[in-house]
């Protein structure tokens, strides 16, 4: 194992389906922050919870497949059916489903871990999910960096 990498995802829709919006942060081996932030429009939660994880995931080209990765997601029923079984995420949402899932047998040093939703992270995570759907609202689907100065905020 060279190195380890914990990234961290949530999600949100209103209503639900509606304007959706997620986020990520990664910190890399050497402690640096990296995130990213998003939303659409016409989405359901399932979309936005697997779209989280995948832009997380997507995240990481170039990482040997030996890095431990650590994935702490806010959603504890879809961190559940990724480790277990094709359930209501994956008839709900097809495609990303088999996205993420891909992305996860990508990673044979992956841990998955339910971020609880009383977490900073979590709440510092749904701020910028809020921030992506309040944006796809006005400018359609949206993905933009988080900025390094509120990255330095980031409590995890």
């Amino acid at each position: 194992m060279t190195a380890s990498v914990v990234l961290w995802t949530a999600s949100l829709c209103k209503p639900d389906p509606g304007y959706g919006g997620w986020a990520h942060v990664r910190r890399n081996a050497d402690g640096t922050l990296a995130g990213a932030a998003g939303g659409e429009r016409r989405v359901g939660g399932a979309r936005m919870a697997l779209t989280g994880v995948i832009e997380a995931l997507a995240a990481l080209p170039g990482l040997p497949a030996d890095t431990a990765v650590t994935l702490h997601v806010a959603d504890p029923v879809l961190a559940a059916e990724l480790v277990a079984s094709d359930g209501a995420y994956a008839m709900a949402e097809p495609e990303a489903w088999t996205a993420a899932r891909k992305l996860l047998a990508a990673r044979p040093l992956l841990t998955l871990s339910p971020l609880p939703v009383t977490a900073p992270a979590a709440g510092f995570l749904k701020a910028w999910a809020d921030f992506g759907l309040d944006t796809a609202k006005t400018r359609g689907t949206f993905k933009a960096a988080i900025p390094r100065p509120n990255l330095l905020k980031f409590p995890g």
